[in-house]
């Protein structure tokens, strides 16, 4: 298990951002990058609204393909998109962390995605390719939460692991939010997976309904 990072990150520079959606949803954000953290990765904190004592949170990984080209296979931009509108009405902080593919990276993603059309899901693509069902350690988010002064959060998360991990490293969660449910008949199975492999806090009777394709 994850143990509290011994080495503490500091912010490196911090920079107004005006965010704008394909919706037409506009917030206004603070973008934070750092020094020191362990992975030695590129990951951003997104500052939202005026975030309070517990403030709301979500450590949301990168997803090219959901994030940018709004893929149907998963609902990472959905779920993106979300957390900042729902962590701007709050007051709180999107942590963006570099962890495509679960944290296996973007050419083993699409490996992986080669193989769900096959009939794998999500867990047995990754490991039908030698590859952890989940590569993704938060000890870098832990990091970066403590150089943002933040010891106890609400985190907006449908994964146990996150707030376990992040509970192992010394953060405090007080409560897990979960996101919305964002189906597709491209996702469905994906989502299932999810839920029957890993324990998201999805509703099985939700993602029933569409048949994947």
């Amino acid at each position: 298990m994850p143990d509290t990072p011994a080495v503490l990150a500091t912010p490196r520079s911090r920079v107004r951002v005006p965010l704008r959606f394909h919706d037409g949803y506009e917030v206004d954000a603070e973008v934070v990058t750092f020094h020191g953290l362990a992975d030695g990765q590129e990951h951003v904190a997104v500052v939202l609204g005026e975030p309070g004592p517990v403030p709301l949170v979500r450590l949301h990984s990168e997803c090219l393909t959901g994030d940018v080209f709004g893929s149907a296979r998963c609902d990472c931009g959905p779920q993106l998109r979300e957390a900042v509108e729902r962590i701007a009405e709050r007051g709180g902080v999107l942590l963006y962390l570099r962890q495509e593919g679960r944290g296996i990276g973007l050419y083993n993603k699409l490996d992986a995605y080669a193989l769900q059309d096959e009939g794998l899901d999500t867990y047995e693509a990754n490991a039908a390719l030698g590859l952890p069902e989940d590569a993704r350690d938060y000890t870098a988010a832990a990091q970066m939460l403590r150089a943002l002064g933040v010891g106890e959060l609400d985190l907006l998360s449908n994964n146990p692991d996150k707030a376990a991990q992040l509970r192992d490293l010394g953060v405090g969660v007080r409560d897990r939010v979960p996101t919305g449910v964002f189906t597709t008949a491209h996702n469905v199975r994906y989502l299932r997976a999810k839920v029957l492999q890993t324990q998201h806090t999805l509703p099985l009777a939700a993602l029933t309904g569409l048949s994947a394709v």
